[in-house]
């Protein structure tokens, strides 16, 4: 067992438990609606979930594929490394400047408008429309990683 088998483990596992966590917040938003007086226990979870968990795991993702791609020799620009940094760029930008201030904006507006209002209702479609597009990229990322396609 090299460092290299047990790094790509961590990286195996922290992407299983970055992605399951991201995946399952459309379900925690889901079930929360049909039950409205729940939706401020769903998303503080959501945000616990995710300041926690998936963010850190995101992090330590970026770390550990690094030490990988250094460590097997792989140089920066080969086309599948390349394109999942980019995305993974992308997906950050996104996180910071449109995802978190939008999540925060829908918490302050059900705490102090409800769900019902006008201000929630357009936060939460923001935030969906958002999340599926960071879901699409973050899917990209993993099949890049697996699939390691080349272009020749």
């Amino acid at each position: 067992m090299t460092i290299y088998t047990i790094t790509k483990f961590l990286h195996v596992v922290l992407a299983i438990i970055a992605v399951g966590f991201n995946a399952s917040y459309g379900i925690w938003i889901v079930r929360s609606a049909r039950d409205p007086e729940h939706i401020g226990f769903a998303m503080r979870t959501i945000k616990f979930l995710d300041d926690r968990f998936a963010n850190p795991a995101y992090g330590l993702l970026l770390l550990t594929g690094l030490f990988m791609v250094f460590n097997a020799g792989y140089p920066l620009t080969t086309f599948w490394i390349a394109a999942a940094i980019v995305l993974y760029v992308i997906v950050l930008v996104l996180a910071f400047t449109v995802i978190s201030p939008n999540f925060r904006a829908q918490l302050r507006a059900l705490e102090t408008d409800g769900p019902q209002s006008d201000t929630f209702r357009a936060a939460a479609a923001r935030g969906r429309t958002f999340g599926i597009l960071i879901l699409v990229l973050v899917l990209a990322i993993v099949f890049l990683m697996v699939v390691k396609p080349t272009l020749s």
